[in-house]
């Protein structure tokens, strides 16, 4: 058999030269560095008070006292108006995790069973135990997030290592170092697996969207080079086609050359490349997704947490804890599995309720906006600005609504019971993403597949409550609107989001040390800069520990769901960069540039700004894979939808093949698409009693004076009795045919991609087939020597008992 060896996994060795990572070219050691703590686990915060009998002092004595039962070693240190409970966990809990450990996981026991156990593991055994730790008041058992509800304990974190952060800080979390590769295995061994893998994601995720972007870019390019010899453009730019106003009692006629501009820019985005760049984005999607897959398993791999169940270390940390404890039974409950399914049906209605809300808002701001501006400008282009008003205000909807769904995922999450934090934090993800999703996607969903489709025509117009006018298309096309709409959403919630998302931690931080000034000196006995070249087991002083909690405690509260919010607003990014790109070819470029500025800002704030994250362990990203998954085949059935329906690449081909000059095959030296603008057009005659019914006889007059009997409008109707027309239908069949097979054969090229690249790299399995292999080998030598010295001792026992023997019978 061949032997193989230990060494970095190639998909490691790829990442690092296009920059993803940075490990140094060396070796990914399995386990983090051990150090002797200079400090605590964990610490718990509360109020001073100087009643010793108030109920929330007896409460506080008897959670540390439990602690103290639990052969917790507790320090207090006293500050103005606080006090620090510093707790440090003696070397027997961890030589238990290490044999529960090695027990139930023989299969890939890693070097956690061997020698000292790193900093990151203490911190996370401490924290289960803490949060697994109750008082029994009043018969009702209170849990440490029961007690700091109720304000017995103001707030606790773990501390932030100083070697270790100036490091971080050095190679990865400041801004200098936007294009330096990332040291994944440091953060994983000072911010443990689970943020190390969603850094390690971004870097993909930001790297992959490179050609996406350039791609983008191109296709951007291509329409901007083109537009100037484009018929459909001349067509526009010269017609003298009037058209009918576009809302009622102030609106005018107006002529089709007056949006010769917006020709322009639609051309941009709605061209033959936005077809093949959908479906290049589709097949993107998976291949980003298989490749970070591989990925994964060569650093999992790598820190021997490749078979790692999360359960099953629920279940380690549990008997850690209390050795008596009961098995947290799965249950399910039919009853609350309903009661769940209705409560987030009804909460989707809501979030739908306000995109109709939004589009009466945008259909009243038009209205308003045609009648009562004095600006001219805004009066004429009252429809663009009621579309970027609405963008504004959906931003805005989607900010309340983030906290509003959080809440609501949180509470349905408690009521369905989960056995494990594990299950609970699976069960809200997928809630809290559904949530999101349609708060986000509800409005432009509408705007691409409902708006001015459903307005009507002359002489019959939909309008709301009998009064307001439905909103139609924007007078370049449908997707102008979308693209609009996307543009501003993406703008405005990227900047704000890293705006507010760096800017307050670090005014609040600054805030904080203001009060924290007088502990700056230091006393005799501490090593210079803060301790910081500390020697490895040496004691810091207490002027030095009581600075460092409060340097710590004057970070950023960080919780379980701090690294939720950073995966769901990247989530949420990827939706938008692939479900709607067709409409935004620009969408995967503001990502990237995002994306760069992110990654570093995520690191400072993790590093610099926040109190430090409970190392957690994982071997992937959990939920979210799945999550990824369903956006990659709602962006393939989006995008087929947008260019069959919103787009006007199918009536341009429709045309070009069966109704332009070209159709007949005999015309030589004229384009084909030569009347296709005058094509899309209808005409609505004003002698028609149902037309003069919608507007009145001053709206039938244009800015120059001229009287009009006639006006034209998009669609495809008769001239007469307003029915759709044999090209209506024959474009409605060709839309449904392409979509049809735009999906199909993006799915077919999905299913080729995901076979083409297995999960896992050849090197790694090998390689852990080796590992356990060796394993095997290593327990069967150890169980033949276990063996060999039972015999040898049983044999010795046997020669001393003959000896005995002997000297008896001898003495006799």
């Amino acid at each position: 058999m061949q032997k193989i060896s230990h060494r970095r996994q190639g998909s490691i060795d790829l990442l690092e030269t296009i920059g993803v990572v940075n490990e140094n070219g060396t070796e990914i050691p399995s386990m983090p560095p051990v150090q002797p703590p200079l400090t605590f686990d964990y610490v718990l915060v509360a109020k001073i008070s100087d009643d010793e009998d108030n109920h929330l002092v007896r409460k506080q004595r008897d959670f540390i006292e439990i602690l103290k039962k639990k052969k917790l070693d507790v320090h207090k240190f006293g500050d103005d108006d606080k006090v620090f409970y510093c707790i440090r966990a003696p070397e027997k809990i961890f030589e238990t995790y290490r044999y529960l450990l090695k027990v139930s996981d023989a299969c890939n026991w890693s070097w956690e069973q061997q020698g000292c156990i790193p900093q990151s593991i203490r911190i996370r055994i401490v924290d289960f135990i803490l949060h697994h730790t109750c008082i029994v008041s009043e018969g009702v058992s209170e849990y440490l997030p029961d007690l700091m509800t109720k304000n017995v304990f103001e707030t606790h974190f773990c501390l932030h290592e100083k070697r270790e952060q100036k490091e971080l800080k050095q190679s990865w979390a400041r801004w200098s170092a936007w294009f330096k590769g990332q040291p994944i295995t440091n953060v994983r061994n000072y911010l443990g697996e689970k943020v190390a893998l969603y850094f390690l994601w971004l870097g993909w995720y930001t790297f992959l969207l490179i050609p996406a972007s350039v791609i983008g870019l191109i296709v951007f390019l291509y329409g901007l080079a083109f537009y100037n010899t484009s018929p459909l453009i001349k067509e526009v730019c010269q017609s003298n086609v009037i058209m009918c106003p576009l809302c009622d009692n102030t609106c005018k006629v107006w002529e089709l050359s007056d949006t010769c501009m917006y020709a322009k820019v639609s051309l941009l985005f709605d061209n033959e490349g936005t077809v093949a760049f959908a479906m290049f984005m589709a097949v993107w999607a998976t291949v980003f997704l298989e490749f970070w897959k591989r990925h994964r398993s060569s650093y999992v791999s790598a820190w021997k947490v490749f078979d790692w169940s999360e359960e099953e270390e629920e279940l380690i940390l549990e008997i850690v804890n209390n050795a008596q404890c009961e098995p947290k039974m799965h249950g399910h409950s039919y009853l609350r599995s309903t009661i769940v399914l209705v409560l987030v049906t009804l909460m989707l209605l809501v979030i739908i309720g306000l995109t109709h809300a939004l589009v009466v808002c945008r259909v009243i701001a038009t209205v308003l906006l045609a009648e009562n501006s004095i600006w001219p400008v805004i009066t004429e282009n009252s429809q663009t600005v009621a579309v970027m008003l609405g963008a504004v205000l959906h931003y805005i909807t989607i900010t309340v609504m983030t906290r509003v769904n959080c809440t609501v995922a949180m509470k349905l999450s408690e009521i369905e019971n989960k056995h494990s934090y594990a299950a609970i934090e699976r069960s809200f993800t997928v809630k809290m993403f559904i949530f999101q999703f349609f708060t986000m996607f509800s409005s432009l969903i509408y705007t691409a597949f409902f708006l001015g489709r459903i307005n009507g025509h002359p002489g019959g117009y939909v309008r709301i409550s009998g009064k307001w006018r439905l909103e139609e298309c924007h007078p370049s096309g449908c997707l102008t609107d979308l693209f609009i709409q996307m543009s501003i959403i993406m703008v405005l919630k990227q900047t704000f989001n890293n705006i507010f998302e760096y800017s307050g931690p670090w005014f609040s931080r600054w805030l904080k040390r203001k009060k924290t000034q007088k502990f700056r000196r230091r006393c005799f006995k501490c090593y210079k800069k803060e301790c910081m070249n500390a020697k490895e087991g040496s004691e810091l002083c207490e002027n030095c520990k009581l600075e460092d909690l409060l340097r710590n405690y004057s970070l950023i509260e960080t919780d379980r769901f701090s690294l939720f919010n950073e995966f769901l607003e990247m989530v949420i990014q990827f939706s938008f960069t692939t479900i709607f790109v067709a409409a935004f070819p620009l969408a995967p470029l503001l990502a990237l540039l995002n994306n760069i500025i992110e990654i570093r800002l995520d690191a400072i704030k993790m590093v610099s700004l926040e109190r430090r994250l409970v190392p957690t362990k994982a071997n992937d990203i959990g939920v979210w894979t799945d999550v990824l998954e369903a956006i990659g085949v709602l962006a393939v059935i989006a995008n087929g939808l947008v260019i069959g329906i919103s787009s006007d690449f199918i009536p341009r081909l429709v045309y070009q093949y069966l109704y332009g000059p070209c159709a007949s095959g005999s015309a030589t030296g004229i384009n084909c698409m030569v009347g296709y603008i005058n094509n899309t057009l209808s005409i609505a005659n004003i002698s028609d009693e149902r037309v003069r019914g919608d507007f009145r006889s001053e709206q039938m007059v244009t800015y120059s004076g001229i009287n009009v009997t006639h006006c034209s409008y998009r669609d495809y109707r008769s001239n007469e009795d307003f029915s759709l027309t044999n090209q209506f239908w024959v474009i409605l069949a060709v839309r449904l045919v392409f979509i049809i097979l735009f999906e199909h054969v993006v799915v077919m090229f999905k299913c080729v991609a995901s076979w083409f690249f297995p999960n896992s790299p050849l090197d790694v399995r090998n390689e852990r087939l080796y590992d356990k292999l060796r394993r095997l080998k290593e327990e069967l030598r150890a169980k033949k020597q276990d063996n060999f010295t039972k015999l040898h001792e049983n044999g010795n026992a046997k020669r001393t008992f003959k000896q005995k023997k002997a000297n008896k019978l001898n003495s006799m």
